[in-house]
């Protein structure tokens, strides 16, 4: 499918960004590009310090921010697969510069719609996040919106030949500003901050989040937004996995935070289907038969009501299980 084409990732110098990169080089090298674009030079230049373009000739490097409409149309010529992890996503950050957060969120989100439908772009992935489920802050609330967008954007496609899809999953374990690295980082000092004793997270590794945006790029029909079926952790689970002799301070909520997150409320059961190893959430309309869908997918409605919560969960990893995926997709030196 990918042979001689070209793949451009939006905020691809970003941990999920870098992880693609990985997987595409050693799953697919005889793709013909692999475009970077973000807007973080220096990331850049130490990126290609690991995938040179003369030992790895696929890969180019575009200095661009999702924000500029004509600089993304220059990037995406002649490219057939775009997948857009571009965003601002600290919480706390987003809530003190709302502004910034719903130019790079939103409009940037519409900017990389509009440049892919001019450039005839294939197929498109949009990266979600759990927070975007009944969000109650900022960010959640803009890549909601951004979800809206792309799903939406099968619709003013015209005859343009192209698939917009979404991908929608939790804490990614080790990403850039996540609770694991951030932990690790605090144990020297003998104390883990911890905002709430009773919170929990659904919890992915980067290489499931990579395999799962890969699905959906290969398989996906156009208007989903596909949800991993993905264990739970407690929080406080994590401090202890990290830091069993540490002091475990509680130090409150921040702004927009939840106890537990969703990635499919009650009221998106009515669209929403068990595709054995991933749910997935539907518009009311498609451009495409859904008996037709589920048939080539075994896809199965899930029962009225039904939600997906982390703090309700069936799947959760213990302080052992966490442990060794620590030290599998974190820290290699960590001791278990």
């Amino acid at each position: 499918m990918f042979k001689g084409k070209s793949i451009l990732i939006t905020g691809g110098t970003g941990s999920l960004g870098k992880e693609l990169t990985k997987y595409i080089l050693e799953n697919h090298s005889d793709i013909r590009r692999l475009i970077i674009y973000s807007r973080d030079e220096q990331k850049q230049f130490q990126m290609a310090q690991k995938y040179d373009e003369k030992h790895y000739p696929q890969m180019r490097y575009f200095v661009g921010d999702v924000r500029d409409s004509s600089r993304l149309e220059r990037a995406m010529k002649g490219v057939d697969y775009v997948i857009h992890a571009a965003a601002m996503k600290h919480v706390h950050i987003a809530e003190y510069n709302p502004d910034e957060c719903i130019k790079t969120n939103v409009y940037g989100a519409q900017n990389v719609i509009e440049a892919c439908i001019k450039c005839e772009v294939k197929a498109v992935v949009a990266l979600s996040t759990d927070k975007a489920c009944a969000p109650i802050n900022l960010y959640g609330a803009t890549k909601l919106t951004s979800d809206k967008l792309f799903v939406a954007a099968n619709n003013i496609k015209g005859n343009a030949n192209i698939k917009f899809n979404v991908v929608r999953y939790g804490n990614v374990m080790g990403s850039n500003g996540s609770v694991i690295p951030f932990f690790l980082k605090k144990k020297n000092t003998g104390k883990l901050p911890i905002t709430d004793s009773n919170m929990t997270r659904f919890n992915i590794s980067l290489l499931d989040g990579v395999k799962m945006v890969m699905y959906a790029l290969t398989y996906g029909w156009g208007s989903e937004i596909f949800v991993p079926k993905i264990p739970s952790y407690k929080i406080m689970d994590v401090a202890e996995a990290i830091g069993p002799e540490c002091e475990k301070i509680i130090v409150g909520i921040r702004p927009g935070e939840k106890i537990h997150e969703e990635m499919i409320t009650s009221s998106d059961s009515i669209n929403t289907y068990d595709l054995g190893k991933y749910f997935v959430i539907l518009p009311n309309k498609t451009e495409w038969d859904l008996n037709d869908y589920l048939k080539a997918f075994n896809g199965k409605k899930v029962e009225e009501g039904f939600s997906y919560n982390s703090g309700n969960n069936n799947e959760w990893e213990t302080v052992t299980s966490l442990r060794k995926l620590i030290k599998m997709h974190v820290d290699k030196n960590f001791e278990i």
